[in-house]
């Protein structure tokens, strides 16, 4: 150890699961080569640096991530998600070779590790409660360990084994996101400050208003499980809407103010349903067996406009609000999109690229808007007729809340936001009105780091 730093690769930027194997010789890593791809595990030798593709997801599933060398150094352990963090834990030998499912079932997993005897696999998961759980490495059915299940949400997500194997190391996230409220400015110089509006000591994000402005609803983990809630518009008076006891939020309302379409990984994949705003039981709006994602609704409430990766890529796609077949709306990629006021356009950004772009609801050129929002903040704008609000979390020393005028072509400031803006989730909305802004701010963030003592 020791002397200068020196270059190895460089990678894409946006993925950082970085392990050693076992004699020190390679790095395993999840990259991609080309900006659609999807995440594949890749190993690099130190001596050479030569980068080796070990691992293909298939089309339409989200990624292979989280690698971790067998004691041995002959196997690698990951995830192949086929929906965002739902996924199973695979096997895969160092020389290469097809990988072998070790669990059966799609569940919300983070981070793997394996035990000093390579007899078994320690894995993050919320299945039936978060916490920590084991797996043998033969296979079988997952077992919960004594610990990391302090909290109801995934947030022992983050562990380590010693290499003696007596010792496992974890931290226990504290990360604590609400929905703030902020008046929007009458004049140019009037100045305005956010309030909170709903919080809870659990997450609550992903807000929306009613189309009459009287109600708000929003995903909420407050009943221990990420659910769709809803409430008045000034936070009172919460009530659950569902109890999928899965990942369930990206609520939005219908313009008749009669449903709320959303999503949820109850199943293998993700879905998007549509459920009565007064509650009721859900119902399946997609149903082919790729993943359906952050739902919006046309302005007409005909079509439910949603992000699939049906394709291969991910795009923003269309279905008929009643059911029946999807169509295919964007081939340059896209994700959360929204109809323009009017209805004549539909503006839609991508999850892993900064930037807006827009295209004629009834077909037509893709084109770039602007370049916001930034990368990871992709639920942090909204379309309205004057133009359109978003987030800047880059500027300094805060965040700054911006509206893109349609009329100048400028971005204009109009207030900033006390703290961090909390990224990859739906989290923005303007009144009908105009009049009021919703965002979702961490307002905690910090962790413990735990240490179990005797572990086997």
């Amino acid at each position: 150890l020791g002397g200068p730093e020196r270059k190895l690769l460089a990678l894409s930027g946006k993925f950082s699961d970085l392990v050693w194997s076992p004699d020190g010789k390679s790095l395993a890593f999840t990259d991609v080569v080309w900006p659609q791809e999807m995440p594949s595990i890749f190993l690099l030798s130190i001596e050479t640096r030569e980068k080796r593709r070990l691992t293909s997801p298939p089309a339409q599933y989200f990624g292979d991530w989280y690698p971790a060398f067998s004691p041995d150094g002959q196997t690698l352990a990951f995830t192949r998600e086929s929906s965002v963090h739902l996924g199973a834990i695979y096997l895969v030998p160092i020389q290469g070779g097809e990988p072998k499912r070790l669990t059966v079932d799609n569940e919300w997993i983070y981070n793997l590790d394996w035990t000093a005897d390579g007899q078994s696999i320690v894995f993050a998961s919320m299945r039936g409660g978060s916490r920590l759980w084991k797996v043998s490495a033969a296979g079988g059915t997952p077992e919960p360990l004594p610990f990391g299940g302090e909290h109801p949400f995934p947030r022992a997500m983050h562990f380590s084994i010693s290499r003696q194997g007596h010792r496992l190391a974890y931290s226990i996230l504290l990360d604590d996101p609400n929905i703030w409220r902020i008046e929007v400015p009458s004049s140019q110089g009037q100045r305005t400050s956010p309030i909170p509006l709903i919080s809870s000591s659990q997450h609550d994000l992903g807000p929306q208003f009613s189309p009459d402005g009287q109600k708000i609803v929003f995903q909420s983990t407050r009943s221990g499980s990420p659910e769709i809630w809803v409430c008045s518009s000034d936070g009172t008076n919460p009530i659950q809407l569902t109890s999928l006891g899965r990942n369930t939020g990206a609520p939005r309302w219908s313009p008749d103010g009669r449903h709320i379409a959303f999503d949820s990984r109850a199943e293998t994949n993700s879905y998007v349903y549509v459920i009565n705003a007064e509650g009721g039981g859900p119902r399946r709006l997609t149903t082919e067996t790729s993943n359906g994602l952050v739902p919006s609704w046309s302005r007409d409430g005909r079509f439910v406009y949603f992000c699939s990766n049906r394709s291969g890529t991910l795009q923003v796609w269309k279905v008929p609000a009643a059911g029946g077949e999807a169509v295919q709306v964007t081939k340059g990629g896209g994700a959360v999109a929204f109809e323009s006021s009017d209805g004549k356009f539909l503006y839609y950004c991508k999850f892993d690229v900064a930037g807006l772009w827009r295209i004629p609801v009834n077909g037509g050129e893709e084109s770039l808007v602007l370049d916001q929002p930034k990368e990871g903040y992709w639920g942090y704008w909204a379309v309205v007729d004057r133009g359109i609000y978003f987030i800047d979390p880059a500027t300094k020393p805060r965040a700054t809340l911006k509206l893109f005028s349609f009329a100048s072509r400028r971005v204009m400031q109009i207030a900033a936001i006390e703290k961090k803006p909390y990224p990859g989730v739906p989290g923005f909305a303007v009144s009908p009105d105009g009049r009021w802004i919703l965002f979702t701010q961490l307002d905690q963030s910090g962790s413990d780091i735990m240490l179990v003592e005797n572990f086997q």
